[in-house]
């Protein structure tokens, strides 16, 4: 038995939700080896919709989105994904021990697969994500459409599986965005990548400021109320011309996320994010963290980084592969993570990205950054009842 995959029955105190939302526990041991945390509102008979959320988050930042959703007709589950939150049955391995196969995206579509059975559905209605989650959501709908009937993304636009070189053409030389990056004057670095590093797990569970500060300032910046959040697209992959982003993005080459967030937050008013998380509210995400630790999640960064090249091989079955189910994005117009792969949003309207007429469109929402559907959850859920009609 591998002493270090964590089965643990402990009671965790119960979650303070909306009317209408209850936790559950899905056991899928014998087929993904996980034990689920779910947040679930409706009824099972109702059309499934799933909700994925992404980094630092839990199922519980869908809790504004599921009551109205449910309302509506459908039997909302929302997850916390392998190595978030209270799903146990992934191994907690140190980093250098970790086997980072178990959060490549193969491995991650088959987790949701599991989860849907186990629900008792073989389709989903729709597969909604947020951040990290987007990618999920996308990645389930290309994979399985069979399954998965439609798609929504917020926050993180789609792009194309990667694709292997065809007949003679040149070989592509690959950009080595953080040897680039370090060129620039002062040296700069990717948050992802900087996210892959051995020292990111000690930094993201120690702060200097604490916990909720810290947090409560990466949220902050992250969102409308930083007004130094005007993003726009760019114009390539490039040091030069991703360096135009915040700094909890790309970040100063010494700097730690706790240290950009400090230097960013300077003179901010730390409070002005309460109007849509609440001091209890931002305590569920602090005392979850406090207990699980950064490193299962910063492990799905490391799967998708250019130093494990795993992920990609396994891309490589879907080149050419595009979306062929309905999809529409979402997301704050006040959102770097919009343009910080250039060319994704064009790329939904790309036929060799997405089927032509599948993309329903984008909604762009003011008064929101990279945490739309807890900025402004009420105009999230007009878009996607919106999005549900026209199917």
């Amino acid at each position: 038995m591998d002493t270090s995959i964590d089965q643990s029955t402990e009671q965790f105190p119960p979650m303070k939700l909306p009317t209408g939302v209850t936790e559950d526990y899905i056991d899928c041991q014998e087929s993904c080896g996980l034990t689920w945390h779910i947040l679930k509102a409706g009824e099972p008979e109702k059309p499934l919709v799933l909700f994925c959320h992404g980094y630092p988050e839990l199922a519980y930042s869908w809790r504004k989105v599921l009551p109205s959703i449910a309302k509506a007709g459908y039997y909302c589950v929302a997850m916390d994904q392998r190595g978030y939150g209270r799903t146990t049955g992934w191994p907690k391995r140190s980093f250098h021990e970790t086997d980072l196969n178990d959060f490549v995206f193969t491995n991650l579509v088959r987790d949701l697969v599991c989860l849907v059975y186990r629900l008792g559905y073989t389709e989903v209605f729709s597969i909604i994500g947020h951040d990290f989650g987007a990618v999920s959501s996308a990645m389930a709908a290309l994979m399985r459409p069979d399954i998965f009937k439609s798609t929504v993304q917020l926050s993180h636009p789609h792009h194309s599986a990667p694709v292997p070189r065809l007949g003679d053409q040149p070989a592509r030389k690959k950009l080595d965005i953080q040897v680039e990056l370090a060129k620039l004057k002062p040296p700069r670095k990717h948050y992802k990548w900087y996210n892959s590093t051995p020292e990111a797990a000690s930094d993201w569970d120690n702060p200097p400021q604490g916990l909720n500060e810290f947090l409560r300032g990466y949220f902050h910046l992250k969102s409308a109320e930083w007004d130094k959040n005007n993003p726009h697209p760019l114009e390539q992959w490039s040091a030069e011309a991703i360096a135009v982003m915040p700094e909890y993005y790309i970040m100063q080459k010494d700097q730690s996320m706790p240290d950009a967030v400090t230097h960013n937050m300077a003179g901010q008013d730390y409070a002005k994010t309460e109007r849509w998380l609440s001091q209890d509210e931002l305590k569920v995400y602090c005392d979850e963290w406090r207990r699980t630790g950064f490193q299962g999640a910063l492990n799905w960064y490391r799967a998708q980084t250019a130093t494990t090249p795993q992920s990609t091989r396994d891309m490589l079955l879907y080149a050419g592969k595009k979306i062929e189910v309905p999809c529409t994005f979402i997301s704050g117009k006040q959102d770097w993570g919009n343009f910080q792969q250039p060319g994704a949003i064009e790329g939904y309207r790309d036929p060799k990205t997405v089927k032509a007429g599948c993309f329903k469109g984008t909604t762009l929402v003011d008064g929101a950054g990279h945490w739309v559907q807890q900025e402004q959850p009420e105009v999230v859920i007009d878009a996607l009842l919106s999005f549900f009609k026209s199917l």
